[in-house]
């Protein structure tokens, strides 16, 4: 039989007179008034309002320090191990090794800074399966940047990175375990945010109205140990979770025509519309980031796979992962070693500066334009079932620093937001003749310098009530 080939696949010559057939037909359905043949909503053009630029001097990419970045990631991979389990005292070997580069990482940003940044050094104790079950101690490291708004300095936007590292055996703590992607990259992310965001002087950044926290933490390996105490730290300092954003195994981009985009992965939650704040939360940083830098994945985490940020997202609060665009396996959890020619173990080699730097500049303006913003609304209700308008009315606290508000709509299968309008102040806001069951719905917060807060989608209430089929 006649062929013709198409990459490496064969295709009979009989499918050859099918495909122009397909193909006139894809442009018959896509012509003017047929690829929309759905009722406009609402039947006039919506609003078109003025829109506020987003903050001014954002980060750039040439104002990251790779060098930087390179050398801690270095010096951690020098302690041979991070095991959680491993020594705490040795400073040349273990857990307090990379404790004490760490430490002497933040010691220079702040100087750098004007010591503007509170340093803590969080030990405490901890169990759990991979701990046998025994108490055992650990510790993580924050760098704290306070807010200057009073009304805000209570919100705390987080990044973070686990600096502890393992072998093919999660209970090993002696034989070596470089961890250079997992995670010393992502320690390196968060200590290069601290630096580009706490310079507000040298780089025109800042102040930050909300407070930022930047940490390195440990038990990643032994089951979120480490991010599980983070949560009860900030918890009991009295913040409100703004946004948590971690970043785990965002050194490589080994795939031809690198550097590409870093995955950001969100989980959907229980809402009906998959609205959870941690989803929201990854809205907001791919519109500031851009499209061309941030792939958004609708899952919590990869398969079988988990994170720091799971901890925060399971609790309720926004939690997202960072994570390069094709993982390597063979050099993650693996002992050093070569078998039939192949190499496996997490070193430096394998690493991808330019990928990672931009990683880091996608954190920290992310960062950097979140903790510029209002507080989001809150108690945001639709209503209008049953009739021909969909009706938002919400609330937020006085902030003589907000612009208005922004009216967020988009269609059910849509991933992201587009703008309806854009009122001065809370009240009940009705979109004419747009129907409540054919979009989704939600309102954030403009600052008078252009700066959004993460969206608030309705609480659609979508279920039927209790008794009614």
């Amino acid at each position: 039989m006649n062929a013709f080939r198409a990459g490496n696949r064969q295709f009979p010559h009989a499918l050859t007179l099918q495909i122009p057939l397909v193909a006139a037909l894809a442009c018959f359905l896509s012509a003017p008034g047929l690829a929309q043949s759905d009722p406009a909503e609402p039947p006039q053009a919506h609003p078109a309002p003025k829109l506020l630029a987003r903050p001014g001097r954002p980060v750039a990419r040439q104002e990251v320090d790779e060098k930087s970045m390179r050398a801690l990631i270095e010096q951690l991979v020098a302690c041979g191990t991070r095991h959680s389990l491993s020594s705490w005292g040795d400073p040349a070997r273990g857990a307090g090794c990379a404790r004490d580069h760490i430490l002497a990482r933040l010691q220079e940003i702040n100087k750098q800074s004007g010591e503007k940044l509170k340093i803590v050094n969080d030990k405490f104790e901890t169990t759990g399966p991979r701990t046998g079950n025994k108490p055992v101690p650990m510790e993580n490291i924050y760098a704290v940047l306070a807010g200057s708004d009073p009304a805000l300095a209570k919100t705390v936007f987080i990044v973070s990175g686990h600096f502890d590292s393992r072998n093919s055996d999660p209970l090993d703590p002696t034989m070596d375990a470089p961890g250079a992607d997992d995670d010393a990259s992502g320690v390196a992310v968060s200590m290069e945010c601290a630096r580009l965001l706490s310079r507000a002087g040298a780089a025109g950044h800042g102040p930050y109205r909300a407070t930022l926290l930047f940490a390195a933490i440990s038990g990643e390996e032994q089951g979120l140990l480490g991010s599980s105490r983070m949560l009860e730290w900030v918890q009991q300092q009295g913040y409100t979770i703004g946004g948590m954003l971690d970043n785990d195994i965002v050194g490589s981009d080994p795939a031809a025509g690198a550097p590409h985009r870093v995955r950001l992965f969100s989980g959907s939650g229980e809402m009906d519309d998959s609205d959870s704040p941690s989803r929201e939360l990854a809205r907001a940083i791919e519109e500031i980031a851009g499209e061309t830098n941030i792939r958004m994945i609708f899952n919590v985490d990869r398969l079988g796979r988990g994170g720091d940020h799971y901890v925060f997202y399971k609790a309720g609060q926004p939690g997202v992962r960072f994570t390069e665009p094709l993982e390597d396996y063979r050099h993650q959890h693996q002992t050093l070693r070569t078998e039939n020619g192949v190499e496996y173990g997490d070193q430096m080699k394998y690493l991808n500066f330019t990928f990672m730097g931009n990683v880091a500049r996608d954190n920290a303006e992310a960062l950097r334009q979140l903790s510029l913003a209002p507080a989001p609304p809150s108690q945001l209700k639709l209503s209008g079932g049953v009739t021909p308008d969909a009706k938002l009315d919400w609330t937020a606290p006085e902030d003589p620093e907000r612009a208005g508000f922004e009216i967020l709509w988009r269609e059910t299968t849509s991933p992201r937001w587009r703008v309806y309008d854009f009122p001065a102040a809370t009240a009940e806001f009705v979109l004419k003749s747009v129907s409540t069951d054919n979009h989704f719905f939600a309102v954030r917060s403009v600052g008078k310098n252009g700066a959004r807060s993460v969206a608030v989608p309705t609480d659609t209430g979508r279920r039927l009530p209790p008794g009614r089929q």
